[in-house]
C-alpha cells in the first residue's frame, strides 16, 4: 500500500509530492514499481488524494507497470492515518501481509522489500527497514521561539538508534487492530503497533531508500536514478 494523498509542502508549491517527476517520471510510480518488482508483492493499492483518484488511476495507466501485478487506486483522507486504514479496509480479504510504503521514497531496492516480507512471512507481526545514524543526534529542550538558543538535555547513545524507513511490513490483523484501537497522532504504522505492546524488529535498510522531502533531495534522487540508468544501459 502506497499513501500518497499529502501535498509535501517543504517541496514547495505545486503538484503534490508524489506526483513530482523524478527524471521524468511522477515519483510515485517510480515508487509503485519499486514495490512491484519483488515477486512477494502480487497487489499494489495506491491511496490517493481525496479528490484525485481519477487523476491517480490515469497515471498509473499511462505507464508501463509489471503485467504480474494488480493495481487498485482508492480515495484517501486528510490525514495518512486515515489514508492507511481506508487503503486497508479497500485490501480484499485473501492478502494477510501488508506492506506500507512512502511514496516519497522512489528508489527503495528490492532486496529491501523482500527482507520485510520474508520478516513478516517468518512471524514478526510487524518489521520496519531501517539504517544506522551517521550523525549524533542531541534531545534538547525546544526554544520558546523560532531560533531561539535550545538547551541539550541528553545525547542518546548513537549505536543504538535507527533511522527508520519503508516499506514497513506488518501481519495484517496487527496493523488493522493497531488503526482500530490508537487514535493518537503517530509518525509511523509501526508506531501503533508499538502502542499495542507487540515486538517490532528491524530488517538492514539502504542508504537509497531515502525519503525526498526537501530540494536537496530530489538532486540526489535524480543523480542516484542517472547512477542506475547508467549502469543498467538504458
Amino acid at each position: 500500500m502506497i499513501p500518497a494523498a499529502g501535498r509535501g509542502v517543504r517541496l514547495g508549491p505545486g503538484a503534490p509530492k508524489a506526483l513530482r517527476a523524478l527524471g521524468g517520471t511522477p515519483m510515485l510510480i517510480h515508487a509503485v514499481r519499486a514495490m512491484a518488482a519483488s515477486r512477494g508483492v502480487s497487489l499494489v493499492v495506491v491511496v490517493a488524494p481525496p479528490d484525485g483518484a481519477g487523476e491517480v488511476k490515469s497515471l498509473l495507466d499511462a505507464h508501463a507497470l509489471p503485467e504480474r501485478t494488480d493495481f487498485l487506486v482508492v480515495p484517501g483522507g486528510e490525514t495518512r492515518q486515515e489514508s492507511v486504514r481506508l487503503g486497508l479496509d479497500a485490501l480484499p480479504p485473501e492478502y494477510d501481509i501488508v506492506l506500507v510504503h512512502d511514496a516519497a521514497r522512489p528508489l527503495v531496492p528490492v532486496d529491501t522489500v523482500d527482507a520485510v516480507i520474508d520478516a513478516v512471512r517468518e512471524g514478526a507481526p510487524a518489521v520496519v527497514p531501517a539504517v544506522p545514524l551517521a550523525d549524533t543526534v542531541k534531545q534538547v529542550e525546544p526554544a520558546a521561539a523560532p531560533g531561539e538558543p535550545e538547551p541539550v538535555v541528553a545525547t542518546p547513545e548513537r549505536a543504538r538508534l535507527r533511522a527508520v524507513q519503508t516499506p514497513q511490513g506488518f501481519d495484517r490483523a496487527t496493523l488493522v487492530r493497531a488503526h482500530g484501537t490508537v487514535t493518537d497522532d503517530v509518525t509511523d504504522d509501526a508506531s501503533m503497533v508499538e502502542r499495542l505492546g507487540l515486538a517490532v524488529v528491524v530488517v538492514p535498510g539502504h542508504e537509497e531508500a531515502f525519503k525526498v522531502t526537501r530540494p536537496l533531495d530530489l538532486v540526489l534522487a535524480e543523480a542516484v536514478l542517472a547512477r542506475r540508468r547508467l549502469n543498467d544501459g538504458f
